[in-house]
């Protein structure tokens, strides 16, 4: 049942067209359906918004709320939530993992995890250096790795590279006393240089310790995939 302001309005609006989609005034998810010069008021689903950017207004489009120009339709249906989603439609951030987000689509989430070493930001809503997401906290950039103090390698400048200590495929890169995780190419490991701060990615027959790194994986299978 409509509200007695949608009521007004909906007696109000007078279809442009025998067919087509227009905006609401208004709100940002709602949207009329115009047939046969008949205007039916519709609601996208919560977390869509209407996107009015048709200049013909043939399209019947919900998207994102952060994908669509909502200029000053500011109004929207009040949040709807389920686990990990803050309304039923959309991409979140979460509330414990930097570098997890979910996909949201009718209420249902679905985990998605950043590579090695980047983190989830919220504005921009993509994965991004975990060092340069303001949400991520310090001792989760990087695993809580700490970059060497300077002029604590010799001879390495502001550049230096360092073994991860569980994880033979993965190792970071300091630059100018900032860490960053990364991981080996598929079916190498890291092997720590001669020099302190150096190393490179190398068939783990060659890396001490890490000879049996992917005894029990189908690399064939993880390539196909991309890892």
């Amino acid at each position: 049942m409509f509200a007695p302001d949608e009521v007004l309005a909906q007696e109000n609006f007078k279809c442009p067209d025998d067919f087509g989609f227009y905006p609401h005034h208004k709100s940002c998810d709602k949207y009329w359906k115009c047939d046969n010069n008949l205007a039916e008021l519709k609601t996208c689903g919560n977390g869509l918004a209407f996107d009015a950017s048709d200049p013909k207004f043939l399209t019947e489009n919900c998207d994102y709320i952060h994908n669509v120009d909502c200029g000053d339709r500011t109004e929207l249906e009040p949040p709807i939530s389920t686990p990990h989603c803050a309304r039923l439609y959309g991409i979140f951030s979460d509330a414990n993992k930097c570098d997890v987000f979910w996909n949201c689509w009718n209420g249902e989430a679905s985990r998605y995890q950043c590579s090695p070493g980047l983190a989830y930001d919220r504005e921009a809503r993509v994965c991004m250096w975990a060092d340069q997401v303001p949400e991520c906290k310090n001792e989760e950039v990087a695993g809580g790795f700490s970059c060497p103090a300077p002029g604590e390698i010799t001879n390495s400048g502001t550049f230096s590279r360092h073994a991860h200590p569980d994880d033979c495929r993965k190792y970071y890169i300091c630059l100018e006393g900032v860490p960053r995780e990364y991981g080996c190419p598929i079916g190498t490991v890291f092997k720590i240089g001669d020099a302190d701060g150096t190393g490179n990615c190398e068939d783990p027959e060659d890396v001490p310790g890490c000879e049996d790194y992917y005894k029990d994986v189908d690399l064939k299978t993880l390539k196909k995939l991309g890892y």
